[in-house]
């Protein structure tokens, strides 16, 4: 009995080192493995976009790229209106048209014209080529004139346009000129070429120079006269007694002949 009892205990023994060593040998099974996340990465900012916010045109790159700008670009800059035309098209939902003088336009003015302008004077020129709303070459035949200029409106800033089938027509009363080409236009902003630059009364107008005056034909010399001799007065003669006595004379001759004839 004992016997028997040793044996399975053996037998069952063999067994468990048996299934040990199978489980053992099995590979264990490798832990799931969860997907990795993916990041996504902000697309790289470009140096044109760092350089401007969205949306905001900058009217002196414009000019810059067009070419032929360079003295209304310094002008832009040096009255600080580069920075009032970025404002108001960041700001301003009407637009801005600018009429912008070429390097020629200004080489037509009298040399020293602009150094002879005070800052202030400068600014408004500036303005004046700035009208506050966008206004594309269809738009100019429905305008009312005068336009208003940032400078401002009245008789001493009177901006008219003229649009006719093929031209658009620009006077100020000093200056009478056409819009020669586009520079840029979008929904916001018109730059449009114009080949003078626009002179508004309230500077120019006291600046004319003053017609010069008529030359006179020179006078022929005249001879001089002499001066009339006057002769002093003389006193008044009383002859009346010199008179008296020719008269008795002439009558005591007579009488004398009557007397001789008698005689005879």
């Amino acid at each position: 009995m004992k016997q028997q009892h040793s044996l399975s205990s053996f037998l069952f023994f063999l067994l468990f080192l048996h299934c040990a060593n199978t489980f053992a040998q099995s590979p264990a099974a490798a832990p799931a493995q969860t997907p990795a996340a993916v990041v996504a990465q902000p697309p790289a900012t470009t140096p044109t976009q760092a350089a401007q916010p969205h949306g905001i045109t900058n009217v002196t790159k414009i000019l810059e790229k067009a070419g032929h700008f360079t003295i209304f670009i310094r002008l832009l800059r040096s009255t600080q209106e580069e920075s009032h035309l970025f404002s108001a098209l960041n700001d301003s939902s009407s637009g801005v048209t600018i009429f912008a003088p070429t390097d020629s336009a200004f080489s037509e003015l009298k040399s020293g014209t602009l150094n002879t302008l005070s800052d202030g004077d400068k600014s408004e020129l500036v303005k004046f080529h700035v009208v506050p709303t966008f206004l594309s070459t269809s738009q100019f035949q429905t305008v009312s004139n005068p336009l208003g200029t940032w400078a401002g409106t009245g008789s001493r800033l009177p901006l008219n346009v003229t649009s006719y089938p093929n031209s658009v027509n620009i006077t100020t009363g000093l200056t009478n000129t056409s819009l020669s080409g586009t520079v840029y236009t979008d929904n916001q902003l018109a730059i449009y070429k114009i080949e003078k630059v626009l002179l508004p009364k309230d500077i120019f107008a006291s600046k004319a120079p003053a017609p010069a005056p008529v030359a006179l034909a020179p006078e022929k010399p005249t001879k001089a006269v002499p001066a009339a001799t006057v002769e002093s007065p003389v006193a008044p003669v009383d002859i009346s007694s010199a008179l008296m006595f020719a008269h008795n004379n002439v009558v005591g001759s007579v009488g004398m002949v009557a007397a001789a004839m008698f005689a005879l």
